[in-house]
């Protein structure tokens, strides 16, 4: 089965590549559906196996347990959205232009990728928002960090820096900006949908508009 688009995730976080096989794709995409139905507290792999109609041996050939899996999935949307910004951009010469496209492209990260079957962006870009918190507020995120867990995530964070410092090369907080961007995108589609009190922005048909006209506000006031 051939993909236009493959996607290379950090080999420490599985045991058995689930790219690889139709069972491992199967777990892959009917975890992204559980764990979006259920919650990342509630799920396991016992319900993932009924689900699928297979055993937790099975899921455990591949996964050592569910917060490997949930960080897989983590790294897995990162890495595909790192490939949208860079294949977004890389005509793109003046950086304001770049960075507005950048801003477009994590608003509306979740429009689906048909190359890939197994894995459905539109509900894997929900659980990011959703859950991802939970991928490094844990006890062991410096562990995981040394182990390069967070790379993808924190590739997305240099590729925006970059993009402000290109703007704006004596601006000394470009890092801090950038995951502010990131994490401030996500938090208002959030809670657009969930805590309609805590943003302007109100879920419906114009939120993408709405939420990208704020973005640019913020960015264009911090940088002037």
């Amino acid at each position: 089965m051939g993909h236009f688009l493959s996607i290379t995730v950090n080999d420490k976080l599985y045991i058995k590549d689930p790219q690889s096989s139709d069972l491992g794709q199967k777990i892959l995409k009917n975890s992204i559906i559980l764990i979006d139905e259920l919650g990342l507290d509630n799920f396991t792999f016992k319900k993932l196996a009924d689900h699928i109609e297979s055993t937790e041996a099975s899921i455990y050939r591949y996964f050592e347990n569910k917060q490997k899996l949930f960080l897989y999935l983590l790294n897995w949307y990162w890495e595909w959205l790192n490939f949208m910004l860079e294949n977004n951009t890389i005509n793109v010469s003046d950086p304001r232009k770049k960075l507005r496209i950048m801003l477009m492209v994590l608003i509306d990260s979740a429009k689906r990728n048909l190359d890939v079957e197994y894995i459905d962006e539109d509900i894997l870009h929900r659980l990011v928002i959703v859950e991802g918190a939970k991928g490094y507020h844990t006890k062991f995120v410096d562990q995981q960090n040394n182990e390069g867990f967070f790379l993808a995530y924190k590739q997305v964070c240099a590729s925006l820096s970059q993009t402000i410092m290109e703007i704006k090369p004596d601006f000394p907080y470009t890092r801090s900006v950038a995951s502010m961007i990131l994490e401030m995108t996500f938090s208002n589609i959030y809670f657009s949908d969930h805590l309609p009190k805590l943003t302007s922005i109100e879920s419906g048909e114009d939120r993408q508009d709405e939420l990208l006209k704020m973005m640019e506000f913020i960015v264009d006031k911090i940088l002037g």
